[in-house]
């Protein structure tokens, strides 16, 4: 598996478009300043096929010191972002696994 980056994605995009590589880079900052102003407004992004992004209260929980399992520790309640995935990644993303690990013995 591997890491794409934001500078990767730009130059995959810039190469398969025929586009200039600072067009596609503005293109995807705005659209990522764009998704996190939203988020952070409360907003809930739909991309069909793609996925939903939207906003989750996380409660407040009781964790353990790593170094002093003895010890608790109180996670605070927070806001985080929560990620759907669509259902066409979802069988995108379902499909490699099934064939990595049959079912039937070879």
């Amino acid at each position: 598996m591997a890491t794409i980056t934001k500078k990767k994605l730009i130059q995959v995009i810039s190469q398969k478009l025929g586009v200039h590589p600072n067009d596609v880079r503005n293109v995807i900052q705005s659209f990522l300043d764009t998704m996190t102003h939203d988020l952070a407004q409360g907003n809930r992004l739909e991309f069909r096929d793609f996925g939903v992004f939207e906003i989750v209260e996380r409660k407040q929980k009781i964790g353990r010191n790593p170094k002093n399992a003895g010890v608790p520790i109180v996670i605070p309640a927070r806001a985080a972002v929560k990620f759907t995935p669509g259902k066409k990644m979802r069988k995108l993303i379902e499909k490699p696994r099934a064939a990595a690990h049959p079912s039937t013995p070879r």
